[in-house]
């Protein structure tokens, strides 16, 4: 990529999206190309259609997705399936013909199978059964990386999918209802503190472990990968071409319990956690080999104490600044405003 190439992020006002756009300007790219929700709906075939035929763009980062922890998952497995294979088959598909230089899509670690040997290879996809809570989601995840791979083979494009681990970060959602664990933690202790309530109940049994990369981490891996990885350099001389997504992560993993007493450390609450054996662990280990991306020369930088303290101010002064859309409890009284909904349960990633 040039500096002033046009480069479009798909979803950039989410977790990953608006991470990216944030590296890519820190590097020098001011010709970055992005659309609302209300501006493009990429559901809408017609729309994105005449999107990418009117804007051109040469290079696409695809970040939009529809998203959710194991209630969401579970509620919503239509939603789920149905408007990410919409987004997913309209932006590469668009993306090819127009002639995009090149596409990164983003997927997810639950495509690997739910019995998946630890840590997770790339290889392993489609080997077992997934996990049946985001079955949904993976699939339609899955979807998009073989369309990215097919696309590759049969028109010569170049696409590149890659498998992020569990992130957090700025413009995280910490909607309890529908967030993953380390934001629904951070705000339900966070609230806990405030109110001075004297536990905090926790989904599952904490011990699951969970792998969990920060969210700036991952917005420069995947611009790394932009700039110097093409599809031609992961397939070498196979026979089959298969498996050429690559994994982001950190290749370090804790349990749910540990996780639990950092945030609560760096939060500051002091009462107790009581976990519930009752409530879903989900998989009990999802940890991502990253030695295909280490080889090609990225490893992380933020650990994971600090990146959640990174979270946490950040946090903070969005609560200050009344900008949070929480949907089960709004902020709508600045900083001392208390939550009066009784917090909804954090949700397994």
């Amino acid at each position: 990529m040039k500096s002033d190439s046009k480069i479009y992020i798909a979803g950039h006002r989410g977790l990953v999206g608006s991470a990216i756009i944030k590296n890519l300007r820190e590097r020098g790219y001011q010709n970055l190309l992005t659309r609302t929700h209300a501006e493009l709906d990429l559901t809408d075939q017609r729309a994105v259609r005449d999107f990418f035929a009117k804007e051109q763009p040469e290079y696409v980062f695809l970040a939009a997705a529809k998203v959710g922890g194991i209630l969401a998952n579970s509620t919503y497995r239509a939603d789920f399936i149905y408007e990410n294979l919409q987004i997913q088959n309209n932006v590469i598909h668009e993306s090819y013909k127009s002639g995009v230089k090149k596409l990164l899509f983003l997927g997810s670690s639950c495509i690997y199978p739910k019995e998946a040997p630890q840590p997770m290879k790339e290889e392993y996809l489609l080997t077992s059964p997934l996990e049946y809570t985001n079955e949904p989601y993976a699939i339609a995840k899955i979807a998009g990386m073989k369309m990215c791979e097919s696309y590759n083979l049969q028109y010569e494009t170049n696409f590149i999918s890659v498998m992020p681990t569990n992130l957090y970060g700025p413009n995280d959602n910490f909607d309890l209802e529908t967030s993953h664990v380390l934001p629904a933690l951070v705000r339900k202790m966070h609230e806990a503190k405030k109110r001075g309530d004297a536990s905090v109940v926790i989904w599952g049994s904490g011990a699951p472990r969970r792998e969990f990369l920060y969210s700036e981490d991952m917005a420069d891996a995947c611009v790394f990968i932009m700039e110097r990885i093409d599809f031609r350099d992961l397939i070498q001389d196979k026979k089959e071409i298969r498996n050429t997504h690559i994994n982001i992560g950190t290749g370090e993993d804790v349990t749910i319990r540990e996780l639990a007493l950092i945030i609560k450390q760096v939060v500051g609450y002091e009462g107790e956690l009581v976990f519930d054996p009752s409530k879903p662990d989900g998989t009990m280990k999802k940890l991502l080999d990253v030695n295909r991306l280490r080889e090609m020369g990225w490893r992380h930088r933020i650990e994971l104490e600090e990146g959640i303290k990174k979270v946490y101010e950040w946090f903070r002064e969005k609560e200050c600044l009344n900008e949070l859309s929480l949907t089960s409890n709004p902020f709508n009284g600045g900083c001392g405003h208390q939550g009066t909904e009784k917090s909804k349960e954090d949700r397994r990633t």
